[in-house]
């Protein structure tokens, strides 16, 4: 008697190999190879992402979300090659999948558009923007906010995908900005000599820049008066500290050789 269930066994085992074994050892095969082509990708991913400059915080973070996918792809297929079932399984993950998706709509919204921001670079650590009705320095980029210190040391807290959909000024990116100054002066005053005070000053200035040339002219006519403007050129980093300086060299070489605003 035990003799014969050990005969029905080996049978069943006999025939259980010859029908699910090459099945089984194909799907292991395909696991191993598939799990080593995947690290081979992984490294180059890696490599690839160096040289094409990819943000520091956003390689790795890239590189596991890709490999994980990969993984979880081919186990599946692993498994459905040695005969597996995975079609209740594969319906949970996609009902999963969407539950969480609507749970976590504005997170999810916030994460692409931050991965945008850090392939696209519309700005840079550093810049100075102006977003969302805040002005300052961009001091980090996160993957769901980036952070953003304005100039009376405020931080604020901006969403990406409020980055991502809006309009964005990047104040510095051109690395200069234009400084206009209007001033007004009676009909008694020389406009020549106006204009030479204000070339001294700024041939004196700091942070000014030689190209492209400023420009010094009347504006506009009045009854009264006439209004002259000033055209220059500076660093767009310390615009605001250039612009006080310069209005006040103005002011006080002005005065120094007797000429006067209206109303001084």
């Amino acid at each position: 008697m035990f003799l014969m269930k050990i005969n029905e066994f080996y049978d069943k085992a006999t025939l259980w190999i010859l029908d699910k074994g090459p099945s089984f050892l194909l799907g292991v095969t395909v696991l191993i190879v598939g799990f080593w082509l995947i690290k081979m990708l992984s490294r180059y991913m890696s490599a690839h992402m160096v040289r094409k400059e990819i943000d520091p915080s956003l390689t790795p973070f890239l590189l596991s979300l890709t490999i994980t996918v990969l993984r979880v792809l081919l186990i599946i297929a692993g498994m459905q090659i040695i005969g597996i079932q995975m079609t209740v399984f594969a319906a949970l993950i996609g009902a999963l999948g969407v539950a969480a998706g609507l749970a976590l709509s504005g997170t999810l919204q916030n994460f692409a558009s931050g991965v945008l921001i850090l392939l696209l670079k519309p700005f840079h650590v550093g810049d100075n923007i102006l977003a969302q009705g805040q002005e300052g320095t961009v001091t980090a980029i996160k993957i769901f906010y980036t952070v953003i210190t304005t100039f009376d040391n405020r931080k604020v807290v901006v969403p990406n995908s409020k980055l991502s959909n809006e309009v964005i000024i990047n104040i510095s990116a051109s690395g200069s900005r234009r400084l206009d100054i209007e001033l007004k002066f009676t009909n008694a005053i020389d406009f020549n000599e106006v204009k030479k005070i204000i070339d001294d000053v700024l041939d004196n200035a700091v942070n000014t820049l030689k190209s492209p040339e400023r420009r010094i002219g009347i504006s506009s006519i009045e009854s009264d008066g006439y209004k002259v403007m000033v055209n220059v050129w500076i660093n767009a980093h310390g615009f605001i500290d250039t612009k006080m300086t310069i209005q006040e060299k103005i002011m006080e070489s002005l005065k120094s050789s007797g000429l006067k605003l209206p109303g001084m």
